[in-house]
């Protein structure tokens, strides 16, 4: 009769080598848990880039700041009904045209030039001086903007501008809002005009900022801002205003 003993040694295998080779593959230690296999994988995968994280986590600004884009390129190409000969109310582009050249830089410069060089008057001097400076500081800030900023001008325009330059090819501000609200404010500050002809100065510096969205040059976004920086650059030309004590040498060109 076999010996307890011998049957355990049989059950587990003995010292046979085959089965020695058998149990020392495998580890003394206890089974890997479920924890232990979450923290091996976890230590061998490589953190995820911080802005990978931001994109797959968008904060509520840049939520809002997309869906406000994506309405503002949405409303400005339903808006742009002059936009081509083909669009909505392609009949009244050669108007908006017209309107569009009445708030370009270049009339308002050669005008304002012509004038300071015909007055006659020290105070007409003063004013015109004051809105040469204000046209030029206005040309200078929106072409920085523009060129800072390098927002594409929407897709259905089409580029027969009047008279561009290198950063007239990008849409934000609207220079023309811009000069439109400054010299709206300018005028009505500095000329005694009966209300009839203030109504229509107003009326004027909207439809310039009306017209720059129905000919597709730009978006809603970029005129609204546009007549906000002008409104806010005539603070600036009143603040730096030029008069014959503060630039007396600008005033004794000017004199005859």
């Amino acid at each position: 009769m076999p010996s307890p003993r011998s049957s355990r040694e049989r059950r587990g295998g003995g010292s046979r080598p085959e089965f020695l080779s058998l149990v020392s593959q495998r580890s003394p230690g206890a089974p890997d848990s479920p924890s232990r296999r979450k923290e091996s994988g976890g230590s061998a995968a490589a953190p995820l880039p911080e802005e990978d994280c931001m994109k797959l986590n968008p904060s509520f600004l840049d939520i809002a700041f997309s869906s406000l884009l994506a309405i503002d390129l949405w409303a400005s190409k339903r808006l742009g009904v002059c936009a081509g000969e083909g669009s909505a109310w392609g009949s009244a582009r050669p108007l908006m045209k017209v309107i569009e050249i009445s708030g370009h830089g270049i009339p308002w410069l050669l005008g304002t030039f012509y004038g300071l060089c015909q007055s006659d008057s020290s105070a007409a001097r003063e004013v015109l001086l004051n809105l040469l400076f204000a046209l030029l500081l206005d040309l200078v800030l929106v072409a920085v903007v523009k060129g800072l900023v390098k927002r594409q001008r929407p897709t259905h325009n089409k580029m027969d501008m009047f008279v561009t330059i290198s950063v007239d090819k990008y849409s934000f501000p609207s220079g023309h809002a811009t000069r439109a609200a400054l010299v709206c404010r300018f005028v009505l500050h500095h000329l005694v005009l009966a209300v009839p002809l203030r109504v229509l100065v107003v009326l004027w510096a909207l439809i310039v900022g009306v017209s720059r969205v129905m000919l597709g040059r730009h978006n809603v976004t970029d005129v609204l801002f546009g007549l906000l920086l002008g409104y806010a650059l005539y603070s600036v030309v009143e603040y730096c205003w030029l008069s014959p004590l503060s630039a007396p040498a600008l005033f004794a060109l000017w004199s005859h």
